[in-house]
C-alpha cells in the first residue's frame, strides 16, 4: 500500500512537472486545412504555440472530425496548459461541440471555416447573392485534385460531374494569402467543374482574431 502510495504520487508530480514545463507553450487541435495559416499568425505574434494538425481530409468525413478531436485532446491538455480547438461546426452537427463541454476547451466560431475566414454575416450575404456558391480556400485551391477531384472519383469517373455540380453557379475563392499561382490553380479548379471563378480577398485576420479569443492573448 505504502509503495503504490509513494508510485501514484511520484506520478502525479511527474504530470505536474511535464505540465508545468511547457506552461509557456499553447496547444491548438488543428483541422490540418489551416494548419499553415495557424503556423504563420503564431509565429508573426511570436505566441509559443504547437500545433497538433489533424488529417485535412477528415473534412470529406465530418462524422468522424468530433471523434479524432476527442482521441487527441487527453494527451494535449496533459501537456499544456492553455488548449484550444482549430475547428468550426465543420459539419458534425454538434458532435464537436459534446466534446467542447466534455473537456471544456473552446472551438472557433461558426459554421465552417469559411465563417472563419468571411465573417458569417459576409457568408450569409453571399448565399442570399448567390445560393448555389461553391467555396475555395487557398488550402482547397492547393489541393483541389486530391480534396474534391479524387476523392469524389472524377478522376476516374469524369461523367459524375453533374451529379455533383449540377446546383451550384459559381466557384467563390476567399482567398487568405492571394499570389497569381494560386490564381492559376484557382481557374482550374473552377474548370475542372465547369463552374466560373470569382475572387473575394478575405485574409486571415478572422482567424487570428479567433485564435486570439481563444488563447486570451493580446500581443
Amino acid at each position: 500500500m505504502e509503495g503504490s502510495a509513494r508510485m501514484e504520487g511520484s506520478a502525479r508530480m511527474e504530470g505536474s512537472a511535464r505540465k508545468e514545463g511547457s506552461a509557456e507553450t499553447w496547444a491548438i487541435v488543428a483541422c490540418g486545412a489551416l494548419s499553415t495559416e495557424i503556423s504563420e499568425i503564431s509565429g508573426r505574434r511570436g505566441w509559443p504555440l504547437k500545433i497538433y494538425p489533424l488529417p485535412p481530409l477528415l473534412h470529406n468525413h465530418p462524422e468522424k472530425i468530433a471523434g479524432a478531436v476527442r482521441e487527441l485532446l487527453p494527451e494535449v491538455i496533459a501537456t499544456h496548459q492553455r488548449v484550444a480547438i482549430s475547428y468550426a461546426d465543420c459539419g458534425t452537427y454538434g458532435a464537436l461541440d459534446s466534446v467542447v463541454e466534455e473537456f471544456n476547451i473552446p472551438r472557433l466560431a461558426g459554421a465552417h471555416c469559411y465563417d472563419v475566414f468571411a465573417t458569417p454575416e459576409r457568408i450569409s450575404e453571399i448565399m442570399d447573392e448567390e445560393p448555389g456558391t461553391y467555396y475555395l480556400t487557398d488550402y482547397l485551391v492547393r489541393s483541389f485534385h486530391r480534396s474534391v477531384i479524387v476523392e469524389l472519383g472524377l478522376d476516374r469517373y469524369p461523367d459524375l460531374r453533374p451529379d455533383y455540380f449540377a446546383h451550384y453557379q459559381r466557384v467563390l475563392w476567399l482567398a487568405q494569402q492571394p499570389s497569381e499561382e494560386l490564381r492559376t490553380l484557382a481557374l482550374q479548379a473552377a474548370a475542372a467543374i465547369s463552374l466560373p471563378l470569382e475572387v473575394e480577398v478575405v485574409g486571415s485576420m478572422g482567424l487570428e482574431r479567433q485564435l486570439a479569443h481563444l488563447l486570451r492573448v493580446n500581443s
